[in-house]
């Protein structure tokens, strides 16, 4: 069973930093794009950045580009998002989704092509 279990979320003062983990079990890291993608209430989900299982190609929403970074260990089947400089408007629910390529194409940040979704973590930035 396909299972993606989001961590390391919390409270944070702005200009802080966390890093998000996203631990996969039942499929393998190396066929799967990762994608991380935020929410708040009442909003669209939005993509913020995504690694691809080919290359490594990685990508980022202009609203995070050099604050996050997005890393995974094949090993140990677990994906990263470490934030940095973290603003009040980086507040919302993360999820991390898996979209099955077996290694055909990069990742992008649209919602349509992930199927497996975890349960999301929540994400404050507050002082």
């Amino acid at each position: 069973q396909l299972q993606l279990v989001e961590s390391g979320g919390g409270l944070v003062q702005p200009g802080g930093s966390l890093r998000l983990s996203c631990a996969v079990s039942g499929f393998t890291l190396d066929y799967y794009n990762i994608g991380w993608f935020r929410q708040a209430p009442g909003k669209e989900r939005e993509g913020v950045s995504c690694i691809s299982s080919s290359d490594g190609t990685t990508y980022y929403a202009d609203s995070v580009k050099g604050r996050f970074i997005i890393s995974r260990d094949n090993a140990n089947n677990t994906v990263y998002l470490q934030m940095n400089s973290l603003k009040p408007e980086d507040t919302f629910v993360y999820y991390c989704a898996a979209d099955r390529t077996f290694g055909y194409r990069r990742c992008v940040l649209a919602r349509g092509p992930y199927d497996y979704w975890g349960q999301g973590t929540q994400v404050t930035v507050s002082s």
